[in-house]
């Protein structure tokens, strides 16, 4: 793991954790600010319908088409602890194989900075290594819902410090409880490779993302969604595992439903070069299946 000041860590941790104050309190502010002037009616079916759809995107395996834009600014990266940032865009798409099951589409895909690794090793921006994930699972079994499939994870990376040059694949799994405002699970998956450059490490990568989202009216919520990583091919500081949160609201542009939320990160545990934190900002675009 990247030593630290106390100091720095003090203050890395308090940044992560203003931030996610100040989403909590714009939450709880708006929140209150829209129910002291929510009407009813039709108004009242809007509210009801944004809070449905804010339940979905919280559900990795719902009938919502999405197509999410993940941004993370990072910092505390490379060797000389510098700014990194981390697009992923992960659209989902799900088919209806039957009346009994669904078959859900995701792909990841990773554009990024990320500042020198090394002395003498140039910073990179660009294209990293694309994940597609297929999740099976049953049509209607709420409020325990659960997917299970394969993953594979393509070399498409146009740096070598932007990706692993091999090519992997693995068993994904998600379930999730709906306990009314309240949608929790996890995602877990693991990846190794099976072909790819022989000069370059093996990839075997575990994966779990915990996820426990509060949903209030209106289409606000509150969330924690960190991915904590177990890389099996490193022979120290094997973890990455980061704690925070935030918050986010579902909104409408014209017709279309979007997910906008803040939330903030500190790695408590880390591998050399990984970033000391994240604040993410991430917005979807959501297309409600008809049925």
């Amino acid at each position: 793991m990247c030593h630290q000041t106390q100091s720095e860590k003090i203050r890395y941790a308090f940044s992560s954790a203003v931030v996610v104050l100040l989403a909590a309190t714009l939450v709880s502010t708006a929140y209150a600010q829209e129910e002291a002037s929510t009407a009813e009616g039709a108004a009242g079916q809007q509210a009801a319908g944004a809070t449905d759809l804010a339940k979905k995107t919280q559900n990795p395996v719902s009938d919502l088409i999405s197509v999410p834009f993940e941004n993370n600014f990072q910092w505390g990266a490379g060797f000389e602890d510098e700014f990194s940032y981390l697009l992923v865009i992960k659209p989902v798409y799900p088919m209806k194989l039957s009346e009994e099951w669904n078959l859900v589409h995701r792909v990841l895909a990773p554009v990024s900075y990320f500042p020198e690794p090394a002395p003498g090793i140039d910073d990179a921006f660009g294209l990293g290594d694309i994940t597609y994930q297929a999740f099976f699972s049953p049509e209607s079994t709420e409020p325990f819902v659960w997917g299970v499939g394969p993953q594979f994870q393509f070399p498409t990376a146009t740096d070598d410090i932007l990706g692993t040059d091999k090519w992997s694949v693995g068993p994904a799994a998600v379930a999730l409880q709906l306990n009314g405002p309240w949608v929790y699970g996890a995602l877990l998956t693991y990846m190794y490779s099976f072909a790819g450059d022989d000069a370059r490490d093996d990839v075997r990568l575990g994966a779990l993302q915990y996820f426990i989202n509060y949903n209030l009216p209106s289409g606000w919520y509150l969330t924690t969604s960190p991915t904590n990583t177990l890389n099996f091919e490193a022979d120290d500081d094997k973890w990455t595992i980061p704690l925070g949160g935030g918050a986010g609201k579902v909104v409408k542009f014209g017709p279309l439903p979007v997910n906008l939320s803040l939330q903030a990160y500190y790695n408590v545990e880390r591998p050399p070069g990984a970033p000391e934190g994240t604040v993410r900002f991430q917005f979807s675009f959501l297309l409600p299946r008809g049925r």
